[in-house]
């Protein structure tokens, strides 16, 4: 597959996790993208279970500590319906703990083979297990003696649903266990109950039984305080960790961003191989900009004295007629857009001029890429700011069969305006498709930045104004969580990332509201049908969810392509492009 890319060595970073700082509530589950936006307590992970925090990390691992749970609890339950019939002690006690081991035992086998599937896994099935657990357990503690050494079976079952992440359900455990200790002592220990166990009480003072049971008491509270220190000291570990690595990855593609502007710096700035000609009027002073099809020097009009940027094909590319009319489709693309985002084209070669040229004005300011390799990250604001500009020059193509195709931060410019105030523009038209042409000129290869291309366009097909939409949908991406959607160590990886896989989500990247996920998850739909029908739409809704609102409708459909292709989601192995 051949390819027209204007920039594609773009570093991978490593996907990390949110710091604790913006954990989510248990009742709206994890932050991870295949957890319901409904609120429910239930998590759904996909058979392959991807893991976007370190919350999600210890959830994963929590599902098997249970299942592991259900089969200990299994085996342990069936030697003591093996074993029971040949122990004394009190009959009718004995018939009643036979029950609960068989209840457990049932339960236990039934949990084992539903966790199967993790999205089982629920804070009501988590408080059913501890409860059954805790009944048969106190009914064996009553069993052998409530002031016997069975009390300390309770101390290991703290500790284990201690660390579970539904909080409330831990506390509720842990409350049942101690009054149900202390119930049951108080009971015995003041004669209202007949001491029913294997090992009664002995003739005993007041004070030692009090002192016994508090031991005990405290011993619970021990065991579930240290179960839950245990997994906050796991969880801050784990977040001082993502959050290096974070800062490591986020500086490395910074810097391969910097090499690039770099080595574009390097041959701008002086003297060009065209400075001194004069073209349309206007002579051509030092070169301000090069790139993959051509030059662009500052020039000023022979007469008026007026600046503008003259821009010029690569002489490499004079001999090939479709970079020609490439080239110079630029000036058709621009001039059908009324809008003041987009670049305005003073004028153009003809072709009686031996040297393709556009003459634009003159922008003073820095791109979108410049400000993100400074900050890493727009401040929501200056975001809504971008997307509502851009929006209108994507609309305003789109109405008139106009695709950019190569939407990307370097190509949207923040320039000066002599009022002192500053507007987006968009640059760059060259590799637009025109709804007049045939878009034969491509030839089936694929146009844009890999990083930024829509899924269509990484499978060299025909494109529409959703494909634009969708790539102001991953500078959005980009200028929130700190990275493209889609990187790599080279371009098949990408592209194959682009048709095939799903980016981490946001909000395990960025302190963001979760309602900035479903927008984004619209905005970078698979299939260009499920995206926003236009870009002001992606725009508005993107300021809504920045600014704490959610739209139930978009949540509904971000939630069914979640479904389908979750956050994170990256293939195993490299198949062909698949049409979306």
């Amino acid at each position: 597959m051949t390819s027209v890319i204007s920039d594609p060595n773009l570093i991978e970073s490593t996907h990390v996790a949110s710091p604790r700082a913006k954990r989510l509530s248990e009742t709206r589950g994890l932050a991870g993208s295949n957890v319901s936006y409904a609120g429910s307590a239930r998590v759904r992970f996909p058979l392959e279970t991807i893991v976007n925090s370190p919350e999600e990390a210890l959830l994963a691992e929590e599902v098997i500590r249970n299942r592991n749970f259900a089969l200990m609890s299994a085996v342990l339950t069936s030697a003591g319906l093996a074993f029971m019939p040949f122990i004394g002690g009190n009959e009718n006690l004995r018939w009643v703990l036979l029950a609960g081991l068989g209840v457990c035992f049932i339960q236990s086998v039934w949990n084992w083979f539903s966790l199967r599937r993790p999205e089982n896994f629920t804070a009501g099935r988590t408080l059913i297990l501890a409860l059954t657990a805790l009944t048969t357990g106190f009914l064996a503690i009553l069993f052998w003696g409530v002031f016997s050494a069975a009390s300390s079976m309770v101390i290991l079952g703290l500790y284990f649903f201690g660390r579970s992440t539904f909080t409330r359900s831990a506390y509720v455990v842990l409350a049942l266990c101690l009054i149900a200790q202390a119930s049951l002592a108080s009971l015995i220990a003041s004669g209202r109950m007949v001491d029913p166990g294997l090992f009664p009480l002995a003739n005993q003072s007041a004070v030692i039984i009090a002192l016994t049971q508090a031991i005990i008491l405290s011993l619970y509270c021990i065991a579930f305080w240290l179960a839950r220190t245990a997994r906050d000291s796991t969880l801050r570990a784990m977040d001082d960790l993502v959050a290096a690595r974070r800062v490591v990855h986020q500086r490395d593609a910074q810097l391969q961003e910097v090499r690039q502007e770099l080595d574009r710096a390097l041959v701008v700035g002086g003297a060009g191989r065209y400075t001194d000609q004069t073209l349309g009027g206007y002579r051509l002073g030092m070169l301000i900009g090069r790139g993959g099809m051509g030059e662009v020097y500052e020039a000023s009009h022979g007469q008026t004295g007026h600046i503008a940027a003259v821009k010029l094909l690569h002489p490499n590319l004079l001999t090939n007629k479709d970079s020609v009319e490439r080239f110079l489709r630029e000036a058709s693309a621009a001039s059908a857009i009324d809008s003041p985002h987009a670049v305005k084209i003073i004028a153009s070669a003809d072709a009686s001029d031996p040297l393709p040229y556009l003459i634009m004005e003159r922008l003073h300011g820095n791109d979108l890429g410049y400000f993100l390799r400074k900050r890493g990250r727009l401040a929501p604001r200056q975001l809504i700011e971008v997307c509502q500009q851009v929006a209108t020059v994507i609309d305003a193509a789109s109405s008139r069969g106009i695709v950019h195709r190569d939407l990307k931060p370097q190509n949207l410019f923040l320039a000066n305006q002599p009022n002192g105030n500053s507007i987006w523009k968009v640059l760059d038209f060259g590799a637009s498709k025109l709804g007049h042409h045939s878009g034969t000129l491509t030839e089936g290869r694929v146009v844009g930045t890999p990083g930024y291309l829509s899924p269509e366009q990484a499978c060299g097909e025909d494109v529409d104004g959703s494909a634009d939409r969708y790539g102001l949908a991953a500078i959005a991406y980009r200028a929130i969580t700190g990275r493209a959607p889609f990187v790599g160590n080279d371009l098949p990886a990408i592209l194959f990332k682009v048709v095939h896989g799903m980016p981490p989500q946001p909000t395990s990247l960025a302190t963001v509201p979760l309602a900035v996920d479903t927008v984004l998850a619209v905005g970078l739909a698979k299939r260009s049908g499920d995206r926003f029908e236009t870009a002001a739409e992606f725009a508005d809704a993107l300021e809504l969810a920045i600014r704490g609102g959610h739209d139930d409708w978009i949540e509904r459909r971000a939630e069914a392509l979640l479904a389908d292709l979750p956050w994170g989601y990256r293939p195993k192995a490299h198949r062909p492009p698949l049409k979306p």
